[in-house]
């Protein structure tokens, strides 16, 4: 896996929640439709959740964290 790669939003939740850091305790600046495309810029692991530093493909000044859980690489 290297950083910069390009990733889809997948999940069955309306929406992946991007929030301003990696936790759930900070505030969440989007909501994320199913197929979104997103790139990878670094991950962490925070508690027992692996959260990522992205950017959006269509938008790349926003910018936030999501839950690695949700995405899955483009092929």
């Amino acid at each position: 896996r290297g950083l910069g790669d390009m990733y889809k939003r997948q999940g069955e939740d309306d929406m992946l929640k991007m929030r301003a850091g990696p936790g759930t305790g900070f505030i969440v600046l989007l909501g994320l439709p199913n197929g979104t495309i997103l790139q990878v810029h670094d991950c962490q692991q925070t508690g027992g959740t692996r959260w990522c530093d992205v950017s959006l493909d269509q938008a790349r000044r926003v910018r936030g964290h999501v839950s690695w859980a949700y995405l899955r690489k483009l092929r």
